[in-house]
C-alpha cells in the first residue's frame, strides 16, 4: 500500500491512499463467504457456492462493493498510522479509482492537530483572592449540623421562610391543566429553591388550610416558556427546633467531647475548603493565561461538531421543538441568535483548551491508570446518582469511555502546569500548589477533598 499526506491547512490534511489487489484478498475471501450465505443456489448448500460461480450469477460488482466497503476503513487507520498523523473526528472518504485485478485508490480529508507552541509554565503568574475564614462561615457549618439533627414540629400560624410545609398544586396555562404541575401532599422546605419561582413568597403568610394563587413562568415541559396559574392550597406547617450548640450536642454529632473542639474542627473544614477554593480558581486562571498566550489554529469541522453537541443538548430538553425553545429563550433575556453565537465562542474555547492540554500532556509524556480512570468513574457516577456498573455501562454503549480517558488526561496535564506556575493571593503571598493538590493532584480529587471538608465526622 502507498500513501502520501497533503497538508491543506494547519488543521486539515488529504491522505492519498493506493492499494494493490494482492492485499485485498482477504477481503475478498470475506466479502466471498459473507454473499455465499446471502444466496440461495440449487445444487450448493448455503455458504458452499465456488466464488466463480457466485459471480456468474450475481456478477463482480456486489463483490468489489463489499470489499472495498470493508477495505478502505482499514487501509484508512493503517495510512493514519503509517504516516502518524494526529487525526480528529470522521474523515471525507472519497474512491476515486476502482482497476478490477490492479488496484484501489481512495483519498480521505480529515482534520488533524495543529502544531501547538506552548510557554514555558514557570512564565506563567496569575493571582488569586486571599484566603479569608470568617466566623460566619463557621457559625453556618454549625448551623448546617445542628439542621441534620433538628426535629420537626407542627406549628399553628402562618408560614414563614424556613419552615416544611406539606401543600397540593395544580396550574393552569390559558384554561388547560398543565398535568406535570398537578400533585397533592408534596413536601417542601420554603426558600430552598427547589420548586417554581414565585411559590415561597405565595406561601409565606399563608395559614393551613388556605389556598393562594400566583403566577409564574413555565421552564420545561409541554408550555415552557409559558406563563401559568399556580394554585397552592397549604396542608400543614412544621418548623424545625435546632439542638443546642453545647457539649452534649459536641458529642452526639461528632467525636468531639465539647463544643469548642467542634468548633476548631468545623473551623479547620472551612479553612480546608476556602483553600480548595483558593486552588481551583488558581486553576481556571492558570488556563486562562495559557489559552492568552497561545496561539491555536482551530479545526472548523470539530468546532462545528461541538456546536452542534451544545445546541442539541440545550433543545433536548423541549423534545427538539425550536419554537418552545425559543420561548424558553426569551424567559432569560436571550433570542436564538445570541445563543448560537455564546455557543459557538464556548465550543471554540473548548476546542483550543482541548487541543493545547492534549499537546501538554504528549510533551510531558502524561499517563493515566486504571485507578485514576476508575476514580473518574466513580465521581461522575456519583454525580448522575448511578451505581459505577450502570454508568460504565452506558458509557461503554455510548462509547465514552475514551472520551473520559481523555479528559482525566487532559485533567492531569492542566494540574502540572498549575504547580509550576507562579500562584499569588492578593496579599502578594505564593501559594504552594503542590501542598493543595499533591504530586499527581487531579480534579477528581481536588473536588472530593473539597466535599469532604464539608461533610461532618458522624457521618
Amino acid at each position: 500500500m502507498k500513501s502520501t499526506v497533503e497538508h491543506l491547512s494547519p488543521t486539515r490534511v488529504r491522505i492519498n491512499v493506493e492499494v494493490p489487489f494482492d492485499e485485498l484478498k482477504p477481503n475478498f475471501d470475506r466479502a466471498y463467504k459473507e454473499l455465499a450465505q446471502q444466496v440461495r443456489i440449487p445444487g450448493f448448500r448455503p455458504g458452499k457456492v465456488p466464488s466463480r460461480v457466485l459471480e456468474s450469477r450475481i456478477g463482480r460488482a456486489p463483490v468489489l462493493d463489499q470489499v472495498i466497503n470493508d477495505a478502505v476503513p482499514a487501509k484508512y487507520m493503517e495510512a493514519v498510522n503509517s504516516n502518524e498523523v494526529s487525526t480528529l473526528g470522521r474523515p471525507d472518504i472519497e474512491v476515486t479509482k476502482i482497476e478490477d485485478g490492479d488496484a484501489v485508490a481512495f483519498t480521505a480529508e480529515v482534520d488533524v492537530r495543529p502544531e501547538i507552541t506552548v510557554p514555558a509554565f514557570g512564565e506563567l503568574s496569575v493571582s488569586v483572592d486571599d484566603l479569608e475564614v470568617d466566623e460566619d462561615a463557621v457559625n453556618e457549618e454549625l448551623n448546617n449540623l445542628r439542621a441534620r439533627f433538628g426535629t420537626l414540629t407542627g406549628v399553628e400560624r402562618p408560614a414563614q421562610h424556613g419552615d416544611f410545609v406539606s401543600i397540593d398544586l395544580s396550574a393552569t396555562v390559558d384554561g388547560e391543566e398543565v398535568e406535570d404541575a398537578q400533585t397533592s401532599g408534596l413536601s417542601y422546605e420554603i426558600g430552598s429553591g427547589q420548586l417554581i419561582d414565585g411559590i415561597d413568597d405565595a406561601l409565606i403568610g399563608t395559614s393551613e388550610g388556605e389556598t393562594t394563587t400566583f403566577t409564574t413562568k413555565l421552564l420545561a415541559g409541554e408550555y415552557a416558556g409559558k406563563d401559568a396559574e399556580v394554585e397552592v392550597t397549604l396542608q400543614s406547617v412544621k418548623e424545625r427546633q435546632l439542638p443546642e450548640a453545647d457539649d452534649e450536642f459536641a458529642q452526639m454529632a461528632s467525636e468531639f467531647d465539647t463544643a469548642e473542639e467542634l468548633m476548631a474542627d468545623l473551623r479547620d473544614r472551612v479553612s480546608r475548603v476556602k483553600k480548595m477554593e483558593q486552588g481551583m480558581q488558581a486553576r481556571d486562571k492558570v488556563l486562562e493565561a495559557l489559552l492568552e498566550t497561545v496561539e491555536v489554529p482551530l479545526p472548523e469541522k470539530v468546532v462545528e461538531q461541538e456546536v452542534e453537541a451544545r445546541q442539541h443538548d440545550a433543545i433536548h430538553p423541549f423534545d427538539h421543538d425550536e419554537k418552545r425553545f425559543e420561548e424558553w429563550l426569551e424567559t432569560q433575556g436571550k433570542n436564538r441568535e445570541q445563543f448560537d453565537a455564546e455557543a459557538r465562542e464556548e465550543a471554540e474555547k473548548a476546542v483550543r483548551t482541548q487541543l493545547v492540554l492534549d499537546t501538554i500532556a504528549d510533551a510531558e509524556d502524561v499517563q493515566v491508570s486504571d485507578e485514576e480512570l476508575t476514580q473518574r468513574i466513580i465521581y461522575q457516577a456519583q454525580q448522575y446518582g448511578m451505581s459505577p456498573d450502570q454508568f460504565v455501562q452506558q458509557a461503554q454503549e455510548a462509547g465514552q469511555i475514551g472520551a473520559m480517558y481523555a479528559d482525566v488526561r487532559r485533567s492531569k496535564a492542566l494540574f502540572s502546569v498549575v504547580r509550576q506556575a507562579t500562584v499569588q493571593d492578593a496579599s502578594g503571598n505564593s501559594l504552594d500548589m503542590e501542598e493543595l493538590f499533591g504530586e499527581g493532584g487531579s480534579e477528581e480529587s481536588a473536588e472530593e477533598t473539597s466535599e469532604d471538608s464539608e461533610t461532618t465526622k458522624a457521618e
